[in-house]
């Protein structure tokens, strides 16, 4: 997320804080009528920004909230391919995001049994929906993922040579 704010000219701060904070209450409310909606409550009664509850609203296609800004589009086209990249990432025997490409990642989702409960669909939509093409979107993910690696859990694994 920070990286497409700074890619757009926007708040990195605001868009970083946004994107960690959108499926804090998945865990707990995992169902449509609870996600993100309890979340969002509990971030309201805090004080957060409308525009955050905005976007992390506009993240889920069934609450009814359109997305329009770059930050909601920017969540939504992150959202399932960060989940994707980092599986990706974890079946690789380094464990490294550095050892993803997009290539890999167009073939994992081709593949409806890798992490299959990511949903392809708003991979596609949401790079569309940010005006890029689906290819240069993944590899900017990776990319960003890249840098940010180590606190990712991302980093990789040494692995032996036999």
């Amino acid at each position: 997320m920070r990286a497409y704010a700074k890619k757009l000219g926007e708040d990195e701060e605001k868009f970083g804080i946004t994107g960690l904070l959108h499926d804090f209450d998945y865990e707990k409310y995992p169902t449509p009528a609870e996600h993100p909606f309890v979340g969002n409550k509990i971030m309201r009664e805090k004080g957060y920004p409308e525009d955050v509850l905005r976007a992390i609203l506009s993240h889920a296609d069934y609450s009814g909230v359109k997305r329009e800004t770059p930050m909601e589009k920017a969540l939504y086209a992150c959202d399932e391919l960060s989940g994707l990249i980092t599986a990706a990432a974890l079946v690789k025997p380094t464990k490294a995001v550095a050892d993803v490409d997009a290539k890999s990642i167009r073939k994992k989702m081709k593949d409806k049994a890798f992490a299959r409960s990511v949903n392809r669909d708003d991979i596609v939509n949401g790079a569309a929906d940010l005006g890029e093409d689906l290819d240069e979107h993944i590899t900017f993910c990776i990319e960003a993922m890249k840098g940010v690696a180590r606190e990712l859990g991302l980093e990789g694994v040494s692995v032996a040579q036999s």
